[in-house]
């Protein structure tokens, strides 16, 4: 089977799917590889990269034309697929649950798509969880962004004109993302709080140095492996107890998402007001509507001296790690699904089940 590597042109992602040492993995297996010219430039992989492991560079009508198997990061749009085929396969983050006229677009086309945000939160899917490898890289960046924006250093410093204190950090939510921030804010020597709407993350946080806040002894259990929404009440009583944290920190991220929902508003313009002047937000759920009400997808927004950075570059601006990783997941999940270069085809098999979401023109219900 021939896989074709598509170029992304959502405006400002500068990964590939699949990086050249995974193209010639899956060509050792193989796979013909097509890529689209210039697709991995912008995550430092030039064509003659792609050339020398054998991969066919060629212009972007070609690829739609000879793959069988198209591959992208993002969804793929109304331009894209007015190229698909019958009888193609498209493998890519789709966000179905939350795009249903894209899923019916796909359908229409007659083509078979995977979502690879639909992973299930299994063991034997965990090497294949793009939403885990990105969201690793996303919870690192959106430290060293919040260390560029902000005005004071991260640790303790004991000088002959003085000593400067160390910055507060407070974290909502303790998933991938969350972890990464904790783990890098306090190897800058940063004050890290948690919290989470999960008790059960509360041994992880504090595994890595943080302070956990926590609302009460029950909590909400999560669903699946991801954070479900928390209730009116719940959600009322950890603003409650988080409040002090807020206005004392120096620096915020959020990184709570609900799959196929919009982010919860965990950060009213009224707590906003009251966070320290200087403060800086990073809200990584910006793309979802953003856990602060103030956010702005891809923009600064100033509030009473509080910078509020909605964004959901952080993995994209560390596009050849991000696009190593997410080749790494794409290599894992071909290769499953497959046997002697074709497709197994079981629908119940637990990760096919659940990445599955259009098959030959026709939306299976997951």
């Amino acid at each position: 089977m021939k896989i074709g590597i598509l170029k992304e042109t959502q405006k400002g992602d500068h990964r590939v799917a699949i990086s050249p040492l995974i193209a010639k993995q899956l060509i050792s297996k193989g796979f013909q590889i097509l890529l689209e010219k210039q697709a991995g430039i912008a995550s430092s992989y030039k064509d003659s990269d792609y050339s020398e492991v054998a991969v066919e560079v060629l212009e972007r009508d070609r690829v739609f034309k000879d793959a069988q198997i198209l591959v992208k990061i993002n969804p793929f749009d109304e331009d894209d697929l007015k190229h698909v085929a019958s009888g193609q396969v498209l493998m890519s983050q789709l966000y179905h649950q939350a795009s249903p006229k894209l899923i019916e677009a796909i359908a229409a086309s007659g083509a078979t798509a995977f979502s690879m945000d639909a992973m299930p939160r299994i063991s034997r899917a965990q090497d294949m969880d793009v939403l885990s490898s990105q969201s690793n890289l996303a919870g690192y960046k959106a430290v060293i962004k919040g260390a560029y924006e902000m005005t004071k250093i991260f640790p303790l410093m004991m000088t002959a004109a003085g000593t400067i204190t160390p910055s507060r950090v407070l974290i909502y939510g303790v998933g991938v993302a969350g972890l990464q921030a904790i783990a890098t804010a306090k190897r800058l020597g940063a004050v890290v709080e948690a919290t989470d709407i999960r008790t059960e993350t509360k041994e992880q946080a504090e595994s890595l140095g943080a302070k956990f806040i926590a609302v009460d002894n029950e909590g909400e259990a999560s669903e699946g492996g991801y954070a479900k929404e928390a209730s009116d009440d719940y959600a009322k009583r950890q603003k409650e107890a988080v409040d002090k944290s807020l206005f004392q920190a120096d620096l915020v991220i959020t990184t709570a998402n609900i799959p196929g929902r919009k982010a919860p508003v965990l950060i009213t313009k009224e707590q906003v007001a009251q966070m320290k002047n200087g403060a800086v937000i990073i809200d990584l759920a910006a793309a979802q509507g953003g856990n602060c009400e103030l956010s702005k997808l891809n923009e600064t927004v100033l509030v009473n001296g509080v910078k509020v950075l909605g964004t959901t570059i952080a993995p994209e601006s560390v596009a050849t790690n991000a696009s190593e990783l997410y080749a790494k997941n794409m290599y894992n999940f071909i290769t499953h699904l497959t046997e002697d270069n074709q497709f197994k085809w079981d629908l119940e098999e637990e990760i096919t089940k659940g990445t599955l979401i259009v098959k030959d023109g026709s939306v299976l219900t997951n």
